[in-house]
């Protein structure tokens, strides 16, 4: 499981920027203690050091604070659910943090997301040039039938990660010939990228 609970942050966080800089409600939102947590309706639950727990709907830009609700203002509260997300420590609406199993790089899926979860720069998706599938198994897992070898067993994929999580690919020239190209299995460190197009090394 990638996903990513709230207590299990590995990375770095961004400092503040200089808040002499700031309106007093954006610098509030850097500087005041505020917990967020997202709701299961796609808007955040944000808890005041006051002791206040307020409902921001991004969708909508709304805050059920008097701030926003009666003055109309674009309230701290709106503000730090935005800091929130921009730092990557909570996820948009629609949207769940996990880790990215190739690289393990903190990154957004969708709610319904299913595995692997891979971040932006490692997802390769069928209609990628020579990409057929991702797979959630192991390259020390995923076994190629027809030789009796998992794909890390084999001499060309000697020296990447045994536990890379395995690509199917077809070779380009193979499918213009074949209605049925044949497919090759590797780990996905050995996939690079030129342009749009997955190459094998």
């Amino acid at each position: 499981m990638t996903l990513i609970e709230p207590t299990d942050d590995r990375g770095p966080t961004a400092l503040a920027p200089d808040l002499r800089d700031m309106d007093d409600r954006a610098a509030r939102a850097w500087a005041e203690p505020m917990a967020v947590r997202p709701r299961e309706d796609d808007t955040y639950a944000v808890a005041t050091a006051s002791g206040h727990t307020y409902v921001v709907d991004l969708t909508d830009r709304t805050c059920t604070c008097p701030d926003h609700r009666i003055r109309g203002e674009h309230c701290k509260h709106l503000r730090r659910v935005a800091i929130e997300i921009t730092a990557r420590r909570v996820a948009p609406p629609g949207k769940q943090r996990a880790r990215c199993d190739a690289c393990d790089a903190v990154t957004f899926v969708p709610v319904d997301a299913v595995e692997p979860h891979l971040c932006p720069t490692c997802r390769l998706v069928p209609g990628d040039i020579v990409v057929v599938g991702v797979a959630a198994e192991r390259a020390d897992e995923w076994l190629v039938e027809a030789v009796g070898k998992t794909v890390a067993e084999f001499e060309t994929n000697d020296g990447y990660p045994t536990d890379d999580i395995v690509v199917e690919a077809t070779y380009l020239t193979d499918a213009l010939r074949s209605d049925r190209p044949r497919r090759y299995s590797f780990p996905h460190s050995r996939l690079r990228r030129a342009d749009d197009t997955a190459l094998v090394d």
